[in-house]
């Protein structure tokens, strides 16, 4: 037996049983740094907590949350953006044997009282007083919520029910020197079946349903990420991503079982300013990110003239073809070297262009995780060729999220990698991607009729997903099973895949939804980058004008009409994008047409947008 295996298969019922293995080993190591807003316009302050500082922390809010009347399997909900106290209350849940529902703060008050109301959550531990509100709002219809605890008491007026994180933790520490061995007590009694995680996916249409995680998922993850060797205890991550969403979620497991420092701050327009102060070694991000760097990065060179504008798109043909062949002679011989003359191109771009990028990543950088949705291989080629390493991986909020990742220095742009080590993924006959193993949920909370649809009784997971495995045990996924078009001359095509390689072809676009189910040709809804677009828009006569105006202007419909045509050239005759429409906005979480991983809502968009798509095919033989 490998020494990973022995390493999962001996593992603990649980995460919180591993927290306290990881105080217990490296107390005095750094565990996180958190940002403290200076006043005014200054530089954050970044503040740490070693392991066993943060465990201070962790168990006075569990003994908190059992003062309060918290039981086993009882669930807490948290209601907050990424930040340090975010992981904090998780694993104080976890510790106090509870379930944490997670529930993101963009939520409205209807969704979230839902949420509330169907996972019976006891106490919801809420960041602000906005997201209070939302629970005092609908407190009528939520009988099993007996308190709400606040993270930032600003604003916070005194009820009874309601109390500040502050308190909780003053009341835990009281009741922790009553009965000093209460969490070692309460983790002890930790089964790996125990719910750990409720977490409610976003689904296009109807309720979001509540996914049953339970105490060994995580517990398993932990091991399977350490197994992958990918981390190190000297790694450094930047954690920003929503921790409500199971990719963000999982990362904390992973940080626990290899020991290294976590960075936290969810603010996404804080990213760019964190990266050069934090230096990450890795981070993790979705597809999104990657894209707005490379169009903000095509779009500074363009404003920089001519000249560098042929700079940059000399220097990305060169970084998409040394990430090509390097990673096709790794695949053949183990090594990633190139033929001489495209490694002496290579040397003038990175001096160049790709010396820059890295930099604004930190410089530190070994890798970033990439998942949520696929990266369009063109922007993972070009990252690569410039020392970004995207390493994508694959996983639903049904798999606790990581069941695929790419192996270091053997990874391959436009897979998904390889299943995490006691992992099994088989194809069906009509190609949607199978899981499973122990990172597979045990069901949708109280919907046994759903669970059936997707849960096979031997333990197997329909995915929804289509894919391809290498005979080396490398995944592509293709498309969601259920978002594959069928063109009327029956024809099928991955909307995903054009999409993707639009999104590598045109540097302002934002997203695309490409559209043809029984229909004769394709089409495409298409929203710009704002920053882009507007930086575009001064120095062709549009200067001063709104974003709608912008898109609605023939400049702009002729500059997008252009890369349209480039995309065209490199697909098949029956893929091509045949008519467009530019959108007024950009699509955004609010008007849930993209979910807050990012990810975007079809059928929602669509509606929204019906009358543009009847436009477009007004006239044709079809309509």
């Amino acid at each position: 037996m490998s020494d990973t295996q022995t390493l999962i298969e001996n593992r603990p019922p649980s995460v919180a049983a591993l927290f306290l293995e990881r105080v217990a080993a490296t107390p005095d190591a750094e565990a996180y740094r958190y940002p403290v807003p200076a006043p005014g316009d200054g530089p954050d302050d970044w503040k740490s907590l070693t392991w066993a500082q943060a465990a201070e922390r962790v168990y006075a809010i569990a003994a908190g949350l059992i003062e309060l009347g918290v039981q086993p399997e009882q669930r807490v909900a948290l209601a907050s953006s990424t930040r340090v106290e975010w992981i904090l209350a998780d694993l104080a849940i976890l510790c106090a044997g509870a379930a944490t529902t997670t529930v993101y703060p963009q939520t409205n008050a209807e969704e979230s009282a839902f949420i509330l109301s169907d996972s019976a959550s006891r106490v919801l531990i809420a960041e602000d007083a906005a997201q209070l509100a939302k629970a005092r709002e609908k407190r009528a219809e939520l009988p099993d919520l007996t308190h709400v605890v606040v993270v930032d008491a600003e604003g916070v007026e005194s009820e009874d029910w309601v109390l500040t994180l502050a308190e909780l933790e003053a009341r835990g520490s009281a009741y922790l020197e009553k009965h000093p061995e209460l969490i070692k007590e309460r983790v002890g009694a930790i089964t790996a079946d125990q719910l750990a995680t409720l977490i409610y996916t976003s689904g296009t249409t109807g309720r979001p349903k509540g996914v049953r995680l339970p105490q060994d998922n995580w517990s398993y993850m932990a091991k399977a990420i350490a197994g992958t060797g990918l981390l190190g205890q000297d790694d450094v991550q930047y954690l920003w991503l929503p921790l409500a969403h199971v990719f963000g979620k999982v990362l904390t497991s992973g940080q626990i079982e290899v020991g290294h420092v976590t960075a936290v701050d969810g603010r996404v327009d804080k990213i760019i300013e964190n990266l050069p102060v934090v230096r990450p070694t890795y981070m993790a991000a979705v597809p999104r990110i990657f894209e707005k760097v490379y169009n903000g990065v095509a779009a500074k060179a363009r404003a920089g003239g001519g000249a560098k504008y042929k700079i940059f798109q000399w220097a990305a043909e060169v970084s998409r073809e040394y990430a090509k062949a390097s990673q096709d002679n790794f695949r053949r011989t183990g090594s990633a070297s190139v033929p001489f003359a495209l490694g002496a191109k290579h040397k003038v771009a990175d001096a160049l262009v790709f010396a820059k990028i890295r930099e604004a990543f930190g410089g530190n950088l070994r890798a970033c995780i990439s998942g949520s949705a696929a990266l369009a291989p063109e922007i993972g080629y070009f990252f690569a060729g410039a020392g970004i390493h995207i390493l994508e991986g694959y996983g639903l909020t049904e798999s606790s999220a990581a069941s695929f990742v790419n192996p270091g220095e053997a990874y391959r742009t436009g897979t998904v990698g390889k299943p995490l080590p006691g992992t099994e993924v088989r194809i069906a006959d009509d190609g949607e991607i199978l899981l499973r193993g122990p990172g597979i949920m045990e069901g949708y909370h109280g919907l046994p009729d759903k669970t059936a649809e997707v849960l096979e009784a031997d333990g197997w997971f329909h995915t929804g997903d289509i894919g391809e495995l290498s005979a080396d045990g490398y995944l592509r996924i293709t498309d969601r099973k259920k978002d594959l078009i069928k063109t009327s001359g029956g024809k099928y095509i991955a909307p995903a895949e054009v999409e993707g390689q639009f999104k590598a072809v045109c540097p302002y676009v934002s997203n695309i939804l490409v559209h043809g189910a029984d229909r004769n040709f394709c089409t495409a809804l298409i929203a710009l980058d704002e920053p882009s677009i507007l930086e575009w828009a001064k120095d062709n006569g549009l200067e001063g004008k709104s974003y709608a105006e912008v898109v609605a202007a023939p400049a702009t419909v002729a500059l997008v009409e252009g890369y349209v045509k480039e995309l065209n050239g490199g697909l098949q005759r029956w893929q091509t994008i045949k008519k467009f429409r530019l959108l007024p906005r950009d699509l955004d979480v609010e008007h849930g047409e993209i979910t807050p991983s990012l990810k975007l809502k079809r059928p929602v968009v669509e509606k929204a947008y019906k009358h543009l798509i009847d436009e477009m095919y007004a006239g044709s033989r079809e309509a």
